[in-house]
């Protein structure tokens, strides 16, 4: 029988070198939105500077899990190009993705909020490079940076509202509207229009049979919105797919 959790791992995203947007040079200023994260590129620049000594470089790379349900949250993520999910288990194996968390945010909110236990597993789903801080550091941060403080507390409320749309989507809205959704959401936050899965990462994902994904991919690549083959899904009509998205896409747009 196959393991459905090393299924869910077995997903990468692919940044075409094309799209990749040029690195700042070292010393410049503060970094642009669309190159680094843009929650710390929203913080005026001479927060950032000051913040740079304490965040550290590191590449997430495909399939690590930066924390488990019940783990002391040790370190904050804030992505560039990598991409997290955030996934909530049901009996120690079934997994479904409840957030996506990219270049737009931060992996480890509970921390903002004062707590230091992970309620989800952060695996990573697409290599790349990301900053972070030490848990205790953002708490001593954000008591004296209140740039700082408001910029993570307005993450924190557009995650939970992604969470709670995410959780109604799955429930009310057909497949295609949903895959439609959860594609766009990806690039948005990796800035690629080609996207490395399985099926079966996309099943989990979405919470529903293969045979269901299978037929939705294939609906929207007849419709000219993507190119659609075995492991491989390249966007091709982005605003088209806005149009067949779910309102829940626009609901939690960066």
């Amino acid at each position: 029988m196959t393991d459905p959790m090393r299924e869910t791992q077995a997903m990468s995203v692919t940044i075409a070198p094309a799209l990749r947007p040029k690195r700042p040079r070292a010393g410049a200023r503060a970094p642009s939105p669309s190159i680094e994260n843009r929650l710390l590129a929203s913080l005026p620049q001479e927060e950032y500077r000051r913040l740079l000594p304490r965040l550290e470089r590191v590449t997430l790379t495909f399939g690590e899990i930066l924390y488990e349900p019940g783990e002391t949250i040790e370190h904050v993520y804030f992505p560039s190009l990598s991409l997290v999910s955030l996934l909530t288990l049901v009996d120690e194996r079934l997994a479904l993705e409840v957030g996506l968390v990219g270049c737009d945010g931060a992996v480890g909110v509970p921390v903002v909020l004062g707590l230091r236990v992970s309620p989800v597993r952060a695996l990573v789903q697409g290599s790349g490079v990301a900053m972070r801080m030490k848990s205790t550091q953002v708490l001593k941060e954000m008591r004296q940076n209140p740039h700082f403080q408001r910029a993570l507390l307005r993450y924190t409320h557009a995650l939970m509202t992604q969470v709670a749309q995410t959780a109604a989507c799955n429930r009310f809205h057909v497949v295609e509207a949903r895959l439609a959704r959860w594609l766009l959401m990806t690039r948005d936050r990796v800035q690629s229009d080609e996207i490395h899965l399985t099926q079966a990462f996309l099943s989990h994902m979405l919470g529903v049979r293969r045979v269901g994904v299978t037929k939705a991919a294939g609906q929207l690549q007849r419709r000219g919105l993507l190119e659609y083959s075995r492991g491989y899904i390249r966007i091709i009509d982005p605003r088209g797919l806005e149009a067949t998205a779910c309102s829940c896409y626009l609901a939690t747009k960066l």
